[in-house]
Formats: structure tokens, C-alpha cells, sequence
């Protein structure tokens, strides 16, 4: 079942019980050999829904588990596979009572929950002082790594904000409106999933039972978890049960700390589970024997990380270029020409990609690629859940969902003709969206669909045609959430003609959010789903972006992480940008800067061009 794995990858996949740490390598084969035992788990006895895997991101726990399943084993589809946030979201469904949370809580998205925040800020008079205060976003960011690292928040402000310390107890009063505001719509945001699935793991009521579900736990990229997951994994895992947790990751490509992401978490699994297996993957199947001793020599003198060399299984022998250039325009010019050469050379531009640490870092090498007709796709950008028009959508089916919805109601009532902030608000406030403890008051919804209300005179059409559009989709058992989208797009689409430009490309993305709709079974799976697990670009980014067969690849490094191309362009390796000048505040940070270059020089199979420019000028 198991014979193309090496004697490595088949001890792990034959470790019997205890907590198993597989450090994986760059082009190790992790994901085989984790797919491989979860396939040997169920060969072994274990049924499939006793066990946990956690992924991080819902295509990667579907690859894994077709991958165990074209092993030869069945029933794989019952594993409960998905990411943190997706499998927290279930189990609060499931087991949420237990904290005071009904099953029919909504999840509101990172963006959403900066909203929120956006709108506390204002009624506590924070917007309107004549001294800086922190923008919506800044309070976002610094509510979810205080949460996620498990900080206090002078900590966190003193190292990551500082020009924020001023405004500490300010920023502690939105927050705590901001969870009492969430507990009044009856909302939890992404970081809540972590905290309110900790709370079940460790509580003496429910922790035994949430423990008891599964048989066998298993964390892919355990490298890119925060504090608070790896104590949600401990919590799950308690030491007076079996603690059957397999973890597998690689400390040098730890790249995620401004997600509050932690090497130390799979440095100090051994020591939060005493009796743990250490089984490394150090055969590289990827790249040649030269890129993997420059990879190694860069990674050699991190202080932070488990001993191991990648050892080559290819052959090869032409060494990595590292190219020095007088300035951008002939670091682009040198890019360009090294691109062209391979291609000439039978290699696609497809097969090639240029990785850079910052998205703006590639803007001088765009204008020349266009100038040289060399077409290209470019990663790290806007994300799909992020584009204005896709929100519209969802805020309607939000506000259909959960009619309490504030930032939702405040969305789309703002896509009216002649309806701005104040008249939004005003209209809320009327139909009562933000309430205390009232909970027979008429629904928001219902009140707005069947009562007059009072709306500027610019603004009295769209509200007849958003009642009708709202209307036609109040039956949710009998309209599937993609025939909602459909009504919706009827009141939509002329908005997004009027509002944005490149509108028919963002009713390509209404066309596509409706087929993603075509597969789930309720709005509120849908919503949930979508939230947890996005899509990752826009239409425009989906497809081609030339009527070319051929395009190069342009992509932030965070963007290329488990990647891999024949060639790779790493650009602008030069002190400031890699590591970058806003990366270096302490050595945990100039740390994960190596961790990123190492990144970087493991996607490449066969050829390696490493470019820096010695001179910059100061753009005006």
C-alpha cells in the first residue's frame, strides 16, 4: 500500500500511539505521508470520524483526503478534515450551549469585524478628537494578535504599535464594546472561533467530551500556528487521556508572525508533550544538489530551528546566480532576459516565477515586461472576500441571515442613491437594528420590508426595488442560497454598473459566488463556509490575463510558500528589502526574514537567479 515511501516517511506513517512531531523539509513529500497515515490509521482500525485533521485551508484537508482514499482505503470522506476556524465553527454548532451560544450564531469576516470596530469608534467619539487615533484596520490587527498570541495588550501595543501606547485605554474601551456588541447581534468573528473552541477544550464540563471524539489528531504546517491554537491542541489532548496528536511542519519556513503565527510552537512541542516521536524528511525530491546547498547555508546559521540538511535525490549541477545590478532598471532588464532565455530554452514561462518580499516590489519590473510582450499573473493581491462588490452580495444574504446585523444594514443601505452615512444610520436607528435585550421586538427585516420608513427623496426607488430584492428571498427552506444570489444580482447589478468601474468583470465574480452557492445546502453553511475558507482572487486574477497560452508568474514570497516552479527570479535580495526595514525590530524578526529568503530559494527545481540593484532613487 505504501511502497513508494522512503524509510522515513513509512515511520511515521507507522507510528503507533503518543504524540509524533514529523519536521518535514522543504520538497520532503509531507503531504503524501500525512495522507499516508491517515490512510494506515483507518487500515489500522481507527473509524474515520474519529479522527481530527486540520488543515490550513479547506482544498488542502480535500487533497489530503483523496489522497488517503486513491491508497486504497475507504470511508475517508467521513474524516473530519478542515481548517482551525472551519472545525471550530462546527464544533460551537454542535457543543456551544455549554458557553451560552445557540447554533444559529454568524460569523462575521476579518474585514466585517473592522467595520464594527469602525462604527464603535465614531459613537465613542473617537473619530472627531483632534488627536490621531487608530484607524479601523490598526484596531482589527491589534485586537486579533492580542487574542491570537495570547498577549496583554500594553505588550502588544509597546512592540508591534508603539505610536499607539498613548491610546491604550481608549483602544481597551472599543474592544470591549466590540464584544459586547458581537454578543447583542449574536455574532462571533474569526478569533471568537479559536477562543470560544479553547473554552470547550479546557472547561471541566465539556473538555472530556470534546477530547473523547477523536482518536487520532493530525496538524498539517504546525509551523504557521499561533499561541492560542497550539493551546487549543493541548486542551484537546489533555495529559490525563491518550494523547494521540501528529504534527508535521518545518521550523524554517515559520513565515506568518505577522499573522501572530509562532516558531516556538513546533520548537517546544517536545516540551509540551514530554514523550513525543521526532521523525525528520530530509530527502528533497525538488531541487538540484546546488540550490539545496545554498538553502542549507542560508538556513545553517538560524539559532531557531531543528537540526537538518536537505539531501538532493536529482541530480543537476548548474549552480544558482547571484547577479549584482547598478539600479531597478537594469535589475529589471537582467529579469527580463534571464526569463526570455529559458523560454528559448524549451522552458514555459509558466514553469518560471519572480518572488519578491513586498507586492510593490515588482512594479518597475511590470512596466518592462509590458513593454517586452511578456505576459504575466500577479499573486498577493486583493483576495476575492476583500473586492467591495463581493461584499455587497454578502452583506445582503448577512442581513437576511441575521436581520441584527449592523455592519451588513450599514453596507447596503449606502448602495442607494442618495442614502450616505448619516441617513444610513438614521434609517438603523429607526428600524431599530441595534437594540439592548429586547428580544420580541419585530425583526429589523420584517419592519423594514412591511413599515413605512423615512428615507431621503433621492433615495425612495432604491429602497423599493432593495424590499423587493429582499423580499423575493425570505423563504430559505424552499429557495436554495444560489436562487437567493440570483434574485439578489437583480437589484445588484445595475448598482455595480453605476458604483464601480470594471463592472463586467465583477459580475463575472456575482456569477462565480453563485455557482460557490450551488453547493451548499442553507444560506447560513454557505456564509459560514465562505467566511471560513475564501476563494483566493477576484475574477480578474482567475483568469488568463492575456489571450496567451503562456504567462509568466510574479508573486509575494508569503504568497508562493508550498509552490514550486523550474526556474525561480528572486528580486530586490538587498538589505532593506530582504529582510525588510520594517522587519527588523528584533532578532525573533530578522529571524523569520532568513526563513523567508529560505523559502524563496526551495521553490526552485532547476535554476536559481538571485538579483539585487546597489542603487536606489528616492521616488518622488
Amino acid at each position: 500500500m505504501f511502497e513508494d515511501l522512503n524509510p522515513e516517511q513509512q515511520a511515521a506513517v507507522n507510528h503507533g500511539e503518543g504524540p509524533l512531531l514529523i519536521v518535514a523539509g522543504a520538497g520532503s513529500g509531507k503531504t503524501m505521508t500525512l495522507a499516508a497515515r491517515v490512510a494506515s490509521l483507518i487500515e489500522r482500525g481507527t473509524r474515520p470520524e474519529r479522527i481530527l485533521l486540520l488543515t490550513f485551508s479547506r482544498r488542502a484537508s480535500r487533497e489530503m483526503v483523496s489522497r488517503a482514499a486513491r491508497l486504497g482505503t475507504s470511508d475517508t470522506g467521513r474524516v473530519w478534515g478542515g481548517t482551525f476556524h472551519a472545525v471550530g465553527n462546527r464544533l460551537l454548532r454542535l457543543h456551544g450551549l455549554a458557553l451560552g451560544l445557540t447554533p444559529d450564531f454568524t460569523v462575521l469576516d476579518q474585514a466585517d469585524g473592522a467595520d464594527v470596530m469602525n462604527l464603535l469608534r465614531d459613537e465613542h467619539g473617537y473619530s472627531a478628537r483632534a488627536r490621531r487615533f487608530p484607524r479601523k484596520d490598526t484596531l482589527a490587527a491589534i485586537y486579533s494578535r492580542t487574542v491570537n498570541a495570547g498577549e496583554r495588550l500594553t505588550d502588544v501595543v509597546k512592540r508591534h504599535y508603539p505610536w499607539c501606547l498613548d491610546e491604550v485605554e481608549g483602544i481597551r474601551e472599543i474592544f470591549r464594546a466590540y464584544t459586547e456588541r458581537k454578543r447583542q447581534q449574536h455574532v462571533l468573528d474569526y478569533d471568537d472561533l479559536l477562543l470560544f473552541w479553547k473554552a470547550l477544550a479546557t472547561s471541566p464540563a465539556t473538555g472530556s467530551q470534546l477530547a473523547q471524539m477523536f482518536e487520532h489528531i493530525l496538524v498539517d504546517e504546525y509551523q504557521d500556528t499561533n499561541a492560542l491554537q497550539a493551546d487549543i491542541l493541548e486542551g484537546m489532548r489533555p495529559a490525563a487521556g491518550p494523547r494521540n496528536v501528529t504534527v508535521v511542519g518545518d521550523d524554517a519556513q515559520s513565515i506568518y508572525g505577522f499573522r501572530a503565527a509562532t516558531v516556538k510552537n513546533i520548537l517546544e512541542f517536545p516540551e509540551r508533550f514530554p514523550d513525543a516521536t521526532m521523525i525528520k524528511l530530509e530527502r528533497n525530491y525538488r531541487s538540484t544538489p546546488p540550490i539545496l546547498a545554498a538553502s542549507n547555508a542560508v538556513i545553517a546559521l538560524s539559532p531557531q530551528r531543528h537540526e537538518k540538511t536537505l539531501r538532493p535525490t536529482r541530480p543537476g549541477e548548474t549552480l544558482p546566480i547571484l547577479r549584482a545590478c547598478l539600479d531597478e532598471a537594469e535589475q529589471s532588464d537582467a529579469v527580463c532576459r534571464a526569463v526570455l532565455e529559458h523560454r528559448e530554452e524549451g522552458i514555459l514561462l509558466k514553469a518560471q516565477a519572480v518572488l519578491f518580499r513586498a507586492a510593490y516590489h515588482s512594479d518597475h519590473l511590470e512596466v518592462e515586461l509590458a513593454r517586452r510582450n511578456i505576459p504575466f499573473v500577479k499573486y498577493g493581491g486583493l483576495k476575492f472576500m476583500e473586492a467591495a462588490h463581493v461584499k455587497d452580495a454578502l452583506s445582503c444574504l448577512r442581513i437576511l441571515e441575521n436581520p441584527l446585523d449592523e455592519v451588513s444594514w450599514f453596507r447596503v443601505l449606502q448602495l442607494l442613491d442618495g442614502m450616505g452615512p448619516a441617513s444610513a444610520r438614521r434609517l438603523m436607528e429607526e428600524l431599530e437594528v441595534r437594540r439592548e435585550d429586547d428580544a420580541h421586538a419585530a425583526s429589523p427585516l420584517a419592519r423594514f420590508l412591511d413599515e413605512p420608513v423615512a428615507v431621503p427623496k433621492g433615495a425612495a426607488e432604491g429602497v423599493r426595488e432593495l424590499r423587493g430584492a429582499l423580499g423575493n428571498c425570505l423563504d430559505a427552506d424552499v429557495l436554495p442560497p444560489a436562487g437567493q444570489l440570483a434574485r439578489l444580482r437583480t437589484f445588484l447589478e445595475p448598482v455595480i454598473v453605476r458604483k464601480y468601474e470594471a463592472a463586467a468583470s465583477r459580475l463575472r465574480d456575482l456569477e462565480q459566488l453563485e455557482l460557490l452557492a450551488s453547493e451548499a445546502s442553507s444560506r447560513g453553511q454557505f456564509l459560514a463556509d465562505l467566511t471560513l475558507d475564501p476563494p483566493s482572487s477576484t475574477g480578474d486574477l482567475a483568469g488568463p490575463p492575456h489571450l496567451d497560452e503562456d504567462y509568466l508568474i510574479l508573486s509575494t514570497i508569503h504568497s508562493a510558500k508550498g509552490l514550486e516552479w523550474d526556474v525561480v527570479h528572486v528580486i530586490h535580495a538587498a538589505d532593506g528589502m530582504i529582510p525588510s526595514d520594517m522587519s527588523t525590530g528584533d532578532d525573533d524578526e530578522i529571524e523569520e526574514e532568513r526563513r523567508l529568503l529560505y523559502v524563496a530559494l526551495t521553490r526552485a527545481r532547476d535554476g536559481l537567479h538571485v538579483t539585487y540593484p546597489q542603487r536606489y532613487y528616492r521616488r518622488p
